[in-house]
């Protein structure tokens, strides 16, 4: 596939709102550089879907309401990232876009649910890095991200911050796996669930430093925030809006973010290659997937509105408070991510011989 330039950010990976990578067998630097390849590679396309639209190449589409699905409860940052989307793509393609909450299963059911929708762009699934990270984590989660979706648009990503409660002897990432390696288990990490971002983002850690460090799952990363403040945990990752508060205010102390970069929203606070770390790099993503085999005239015009939408002025603005950055792309660009994304954590779960059920 000829690659094209573009303006897309270099991070872009795993953001759930508590929030594989292509077949390699290095769970580090392989797993990020394949991601990076494929969504820097850039934006293609759009900017004649919509008039493709006007000239009938998908004739009376929409002619009714579109769905966008969102596997997890109102009020969850892929929730509040479902419903800006959805304003500004009725705006675009004068349509009435709903967002319909289908939580449970760790998004699964959700999943499963537009995987066996009508393939006909009127049902739509925004995903986040549960996405890739519990299908290839969790046996019975019941969806192929590979098989069983047809690509839209990428949206945004960010990345998560390492955070250490403030009696943890560790003022970087280096410090910490030195203090791990001297006492294997003795540390604790929170994390949202196992098989979630938050969890694998430990075992990569692990994977790579041959350390150990214990994981300790909880429903969200807002009790386990509260568990490491009150000295129960010492560790935990978060996306940056949901732990910036108590960064702010001293209760928690930043480590490093999970991205090869530095995050705007956290000048001061080392990326993962500047905390010696290089090649961990993740970032969580939002995106927008059709069920498998939804017409390509569709999913181009939907995917230029897409495009359109996240670089409108108040959306970049939204964008900005929520910690991340609009990630225009093609469809095929994206399908490349969602590919390497899932089949990277495939190979972490397998080097960590994870079992979850």
């Amino acid at each position: 596939m000829k690659r094209q330039k573009s303006s897309l950010p270099t991070s872009i990976a795993p953001l759930s709102a508590d929030l594989d990578l292509t077949t390699s067998h290095e769970p580090g630097s392989s797993m990020r550089r394949r991601q990076m390849l494929a969504l820097s590679a850039g934006l293609v396309l759009a900017g004649s879907a919509p008039a493709a639209l006007a000239q009938g190449a998908t004739a009376g589409y929409p002619d009714k309401p579109i769905r966008i699905v969102v596997p997890f409860a109102p009020g969850a940052g892929t929730d509040a990232m479902a419903r800006l989307i959805a304003q500004k793509l009725g705006e675009t393609l004068q349509a009435t876009f709903v967002v319909d909450n289908k939580a449970g299963a760790s998004g699964a059911i959700g999943t499963q649910f537009v995987a066996q929708a009508p393939a006909d762009g009127y049902t739509l699934l925004l995903v986040a890095s549960p996405f890739t990270t519990v299908a290839a984590s969790v046996p019975t989660a019941n969806y192929d991200p590979l098989r069983q979706f047809s690509p839209v648009g990428m949206i945004a990503s960010g990345p998560l911050v390492w955070a250490a409660n403030n009696s943890l002897p560790v003022k970087d990432m280096g410090e910490l796996v030195k203090l791990a390696r001297q006492k294997p288990g003795v540390l604790n990490y929170g994390s949202a669930g196992a098989g979630g971002v938050n969890h694998l983002v430990l075992e990569l850690l692990k994977s790579r430093t041959g350390t150990f460090i214990t994981h300790i799952p909880y429903r969200g990363v807002a009790p386990a925030t509260l568990d490491m403040i009150g000295g129960q945990i010492q560790l935990i990752t978060g996306t940056i809006p949901a732990l910036l508060p108590f960064i702010k205010n001293g209760s928690v102390r930043p480590l490093a973010v999970t991205s090869a970069k530095r995050s705007s929203a956290l000048p001061d606070v080392p990326s993962m290659a500047e905390a010696g770390l290089a090649g961990i790099d993740v970032v969580n993503y939002f995106a927008l997937m059709a069920p498998a085999g939804t017409p390509e005239p569709i999913i181009r015009a939907l995917n230029a509105a897409i495009n359109k939408v996240v670089a409108m002025p108040d959306v970049l603005s939204r964008f900005k408070l929520d910690a991340v950055e609009a990630a225009p792309g093609s469809p095929a660009l994206l399908g490349h991510f969602i590919e390497a994304d899932y089949r990277a954590w495939r190979n972490v779960v397998k080097t960590q011989n994870l079992k979850i059920e």
